[in-house]
């Protein structure tokens, strides 16, 4: 049966669209003794590639470029990096370095966690490293299709796009099965506060009975009835 696409499905598909292409690596600034964590949500069985590396404080010029600028960084600048799964696995992990890379097939739904430090230096200093992680279809080296098939561009452009189409079908699904889950969750959480809030209830009851029960009984003591 074919597929429909419903009007108002049509941003959420341009925005998965728009996630789904390529993007290139990231900068960030690290001050040495911090962390910086960055998150991805990733689907089970979906492939994630990363790379980082430390980018010279002089003139910008990437440090795994050769290993003569390797040598002529600072001590200070090193990087650590822990890659952890939704339920705490270690995925990765890599001390005081100045360049690495990582590559995993998820097992596990949900948001995945990249956290960098820089060691702690005084004085203070900033760290500048690039980082670029990729998931689902953006992970494909395209290139090496490209020679190993020998296949024209037009070829190339529609298995690019049938791909991307692919990742989205399979995202859209993804996100309609988050959300039942999400729905379930709500259900059982008003289910509970009902039952809370008629236990409030039942106590406020009690206390309230107990209360004029003591003070009829504390008023014929006193022959005040």
């Amino acid at each position: 049966m074919a597929a429909r696409v419903h009007v108002s499905h049509l941003p959420l598909l341009l925005l998965l669209l728009a996630a789904a292409l390529p993007a290139g690596a990231l900068r960030f600034d690290l001050h040495s003794g911090h962390t910086k964590c960055i998150s991805d949500e990733i689907k089970v069985g979906a492939m994630a590639v990363g790379k980082y590396h430390i980018v010279a404080p002089d003139d910008g010029t990437p440090s795994l470029s050769s290993s003569s600028q390797q040598q002529q960084l600072p001590d200070s600048h090193r990087i650590s990096l822990r890659v952890t799964s939704p339920y705490g696995s270690s995925l990765h992990y890599a001390e005081n370095v100045h360049s690495g890379n990582f590559a995993f097939t998820a097992t596990e739904a949900g948001d995945y966690l990249a956290c960098f430090w820089a060691p702690d230096h005084r004085p203070p200093v900033i760290v500048a490293f690039e980082f670029d992680w990729r998931s689902g279809v953006s992970t494909r080296d395209w290139s090496t299709v490209a020679k190993k098939g020998q296949v024209e561009s037009m070829e190339l452009e529609l298995r690019k796009l049938e791909d991307t189409i692919k990742s989205i079908h399979e995202e859209m699904f993804y996100l309609r099965e988050r959300e039942e889950e999400m729905q379930e969750l709500n259900r059982r959480t008003n289910a509970r506060m009902a039952w809370l809030s008629l236990l409030s209830l039942a106590i406020c009851l009690s206390v309230a009975g107990l209360q004029l029960w003591h003070l009829k009984n504390f008023f014929e003591r006193k022959k005040l009835l």
